[in-house]
């Protein structure tokens, strides 16, 4: 644990999740005080997206998202020995994707993870979680080595075992060569009952990069927060827990409370950066490195 940590973080109230209970529950995120840009039923409508790109966008990524793919990438790039740079000019690249997968917004990827972060401040959340909100989409970044949206972004999902159908445009997993691999299409596929997500692949893109670059620098809850937030099929629909262990089950508390910050927040009108920038520069050099190896 990066010893920069605040006193919150040291002394690891996260063990407890008894004790925090209580206290979160009252600062639960209400997610119609969060979308204020449209109802939320509005948001991840799937069956009429605002752009073409949506449906197009997830039948790639359910066709080519196999389980060799996901262990190629992580081999390629989990060695974070591609370049070094600084950390605002990773956000300054983000300035330039809008993400092909969203249904909910089309602004660029720095605005979201502004109006990410800022919903999550006003409702007075630890900075740590702040800093989460921030950093949550930084792993688009692996577009910027000319990785197509459909190996980076986009909801995430288990390999090695049967696609659910609660993962959204399910239909389009009859197109992946996995489909048909009988090690690979029964409910536990190579996995044993309940063996815990960090024993699972799951579907190759930002997540589990953003979780790997920050493991060093926040707690684990907010690593949950990064890695399973575009877990939709599991956090929203429950449709893995055969697969999740009880520490899993217990830390997805996390994960939920993240989520509506995540989905809620977006709305056409972008924060005023000037306003923001002092903030923001103090609280990331409170945390992490001036530069990123990514």
């Amino acid at each position: 644990m990066n010893n920069q940590l605040d006193s919150t973080v040291n002394n690891n109230p996260l063990t407890d999740l008894e004790h925090w209970e209580d206290d979160l529950l009252r600062r639960y995120p209400d997610p119609d005080t969060i979308a204020t840009a449209k109802t939320k039923e509005a948001y991840r409508n799937y069956e009429e997206p605002a752009r073409d790109s949506v449906k197009e966008f997830y039948r790639l990524n359910h066709t080519y998202q196999t389980f060799e793919f996901v262990e190629t990438k992580k081999k390629e790039f989990l060695q974070f020995n591609k370049r070094e740079m600084p950390v605002w000019e990773a956000f300054e690249f983000l300035n330039q994707l809008v993400d092909d997968s969203d249904p909910d917004t089309d602004l660029d990827q720095f605005q979201h993870l502004l109006q990410t972060s800022e919903a999550i401040r006003a409702d007075g959340h630890p900075d740590w979680m702040v800093l989460t909100g921030l950093f949550h989409d930084l792993g688009k970044v692996l577009c910027l080595f000319g990785e197509p949206q459909w190996a980076v972004v986009g909801d995430t999902f288990p390999v090695g075992c049967a696609f659910s159908d609660k993962i959204v445009y399910s239909e389009f997993f009859k197109y992946n060569p996995d489909y048909q691999n009988e090690t690979f299409n029964t409910k536990y596929g190579i996995y044993e009952p309940n063996c815990g997500l960090d024993q699972v692949q799951l579907s190759w893109g930002h997540d589990e990069y953003i979780y790997q670059m920050m493991k060093d620098y926040l707690p684990e809850s907010g690593l949950y927060m990064l890695r399973y937030h575009s877990f939709y099929a599991q956090h929203r629909e429950h449709a893995y827990d055969h697969l999740l262990s009880k520490h899993d089950q217990e830390m997805f508390y996390w994960v939920d409370l993240f989520n509506p910050y995540d989905l809620y927040s977006k709305s056409p009108v972008p924060p005023n950066w000037k306003e923001l920038k002092p903030y923001y520069e103090d609280l990331v050099a409170k945390y992490l490195p001036s530069t990123l190896k990514l």
